[in-house]
């Protein structure tokens, strides 16, 4: 028998695991905290370059990304044309809903944000609308830091109430762990069956270049509540206080920045404008029953008066 075939065998396999682990290693080059990426194996270096979609930005996939970036992908087309991600029926609006940011080259938000035409306002570092808006020729100065977000819950009123205690610490767990912020960013755990708040304060001066920003911790949270995770690969979203597991029905969140927003009147709504005029119709007809009624009491009065005189000029003299 001839050892040819023989010797060729072993190096038909090598070459077989090789090609084999090549296309494993392209298949498991992917982002694990952002699955909105395109992710492609450097073929010199061997390392996973992942980048956001729509743009060239590339992450670091051991932390989170950025919610100007995140934003920025869901509002891209997928190829049948619809948005990549469709926003859930429960989706929280903030002012304008989703938009299609500008972002800086650290991936954040640009303090002046326009949409395809030429209306344009100020936002804050969380990409939410802090001013009128306006026209191209609008300045903003700054990106103004949000500084304390609180992150309000409902879970199911006809449920247990949980321990504050075991509460708190699942929910600072699930911070530390899955998005990765440092405990100090959450500064408390309040609850008040059926309402969970979880605030979050992370000053300027306080965070440093590797730290995790309070804004994209409390945007992959939201999406993780809404089932529409931002991870990829296993470990759904799955929170359980002593076994129970902690069921949200309802989500708010509220930003607070360093500097007041700066709206004018013109932001109040028709609605809110209709309940001013209510309660100024209110204020004035309870005025006016005031006045009238007060005037039939002087009335009265005066009548009285003239009535005592006239008895009193019919009394005969003596």
């Amino acid at each position: 028998m001839s050892r040819g075939p023989v010797l060729a065998l072993p190096l038909l396999l090598l070459l077989l695991a090789a090609v084999i682990g090549r296309a494993a290693g392209q298949y498991n080059c992917t982002c694990p905290t952002n699955k909105m990426t395109v992710c492609n194996r450097d073929s010199q270096t061997g390392r996973c370059r992942c980048t956001v979609i729509g743009t060239n930005h590339e992450v670091n996939c051991s932390t989170l990304t950025s919610k100007c970036l995140l934003l920025k992908a869901r509002m891209q087309p997928s190829r049948g044309g619809r948005k990549l991600v469709q926003p859930s029926k429960h989706a929280i609006v903030d002012n304008d809903g989703l938009y299609n940011p500008d972002c800086d080259r650290d991936g954040r938000f640009k303090a002046r944000q326009c949409n395809q035409t030429s209306v344009c306002w100020c936002v804050n570092s969380v990409g939410v609308r802090r001013t009128d808006k306006g026209d191209q020729n609008l300045h903003c100065e700054e990106l103004v830091r949000t500084h304390n977000i609180l992150i309000e819950l409902r879970h199911d009123p006809d449920a247990q109430a949980f321990n504050h205690s075991d509460l708190d610490a699942e929910l600072r767990r699930l911070f530390r762990e899955r998005y990765l912020l440092h405990p100090k960013f959450l500064s408390a755990v309040h609850y008040e069956k059926p309402t969970i708040q979880i605030e979050l304060q992370q000053n300027a001066s306080q965070k440093d270049a590797n730290d995790v920003d309070i804004a994209d911790a409390a945007y992959y949270f939201e999406r993780d509540v809404k089932g529409e995770s931002l991870f990829s690969g296993p470990g759904a979203f799955d929170v359980r206080v002593r076994g129970e597991p902690l069921n949200v029905e309802r989500t708010l969140i509220y930003y607070l920045d360093e500097k007041p927003p700066q709206f004018s009147m013109k932001r109040l709504t028709a609605g809110l404008i209709a309940v001013i005029v209510v309660v100024v119709l209110a204020i004035v007809a309870g005025v006016v029953v005031l006045v009238i009624t007060n005037r039939r009491k002087s009335g009265k009065y005066k009548k009285v008066e003239i009535k005592e005189l006239g008895e009193l000029n019919k009394e005969p003299s003596l």
